[in-house]
């Protein structure tokens, strides 16, 4: 179902950008780790109202390492599967809390989770308060694998990726299944906003984010974050790495707005996939024809999305 929706937010742009993040200094994540870049980049446009719910995973592990924190606002460590429960729970309490004039104004909720405690633990409790339509944002921090347990694959490690638990060797090519889309099926649900987002478009992300806020009902971030550890890059290449999933067409950056699929950033001349694969070592092992597979992938993935978007566009109605 197409809705119209107009989100009314305080835009921001290179001059007015957010200084304050909501994360400290002298945090225990990896060099180079695009999970806390990006969810610095959250926390920024989101500003001091917010309450935060963040699944057991990496990002909760370099952020409160016991009696430590370097959170700057109300955060709750939760289980790995249910994020989006404790969000809801939250968010049904601050609801009441406001109706009975205990507090004057409403903070935000955000859930903070990483592919395995979106994609696959928590992928039930997420559903479900998509569905019953909490006023909240879930974030989904996606570094395509269980990381901090020692790498081991999700279902949203891409096709030929080698891990810990789908390693490459004379029998395997590593992951041998399909990254799942959780943008699409968090988008079936029918809430009023889903986007995908890149901490190497930091304006880009953090306006997605008043967005997401400003509307009224669930809505769901799904942000590209890498891992120089788990992928096999130097740090220092994090932010270029991500750069080039957009230009390659690995990960489009888009919106859905009331169900209309809204393409964000399309690359003039779109790189080769190669350029992306190649200086990650989680993909050195692939083959030529490996390479040509997910190229022809990656097309139909970019050619289906622009379907989509033609499809919903309001103007074709």
């Amino acid at each position: 179902m197409l809705t119209d929706i107009a989100i009314d937010y305080a835009k921001i742009t290179a001059k007015n950008t957010p200084k304050e993040c909501m994360i400290s200094s002298g945090h225990r994540a990896c060099q180079g780790c695009g999970e806390i870049l990006a969810m610095g980049m959250v926390t920024k446009a989101a500003g001091r109202d917010i309450i935060v719910a963040n699944a057991t995973g990496c990002m909760e592990i370099v952020t409160s390492p016991y009696p430590q924190t370097a959170w700057k606002l109300p955060w709750l460590h939760v289980a790995f599967e249910n994020t989006a429960a404790v969000g809801s729970g939250i968010e049904a309490t601050v609801k009441v809390l406001h109706r009975q004039g205990k507090i004057k104004k409403k903070p935000h909720v955000i859930c903070f989770a990483g592919d395995g405690a979106t994609a696959d633990i928590g992928l039930q409790a997420l559903s479900g308060a998509l569905e019953r339509g909490h006023d909240m944002l879930y974030v989904c921090l996606d570094n395509e694998a269980y990381m901090n347990t020692g790498i081991q694959r999700s279902s949203s490690t891409p096709w030929g990726a080698t891990t810990t638990t789908s390693p490459a060797g004379r029998q395997s090519k590593g992951q041998h299944t399909q990254k799942k889309n959780l943008p699409l099926i968090a988008a079936a649900h029918g809430i009023p906003y889903v986007a995908t987002a890149s901490p190497a478009f930091h304006l880009d992300l953090m306006n997605k984010v008043r967005k997401a806020l400003a509307v009224d009902g669930p809505a769901y971030l799904h942000v590209y974050a890498p891992c120089p550890t788990g992928w096999g890059l130097a740090g220092a290449k994090s932010v270029e790495i991500a750069r080039l999933a957009v230009s390659t067409k690995v990960f489009p950056l888009y919106e859905v707005i009331g169900g209309r699929f809204v393409i964000s950033r399309k690359p003039a001349k779109p790189q080769p996939v190669l350029d992306y694969l190649k200086p990650q070592r989680r993909f050195r092992h692939l083959g030529e024809h490996d390479v040509a597979a997910i190229q022809q992938s990656v097309d139909a993935a970019w050619d289906y999305l622009e379907r989509l978007a033609k499809a919903t566009r309001k103007d074709e109605e």
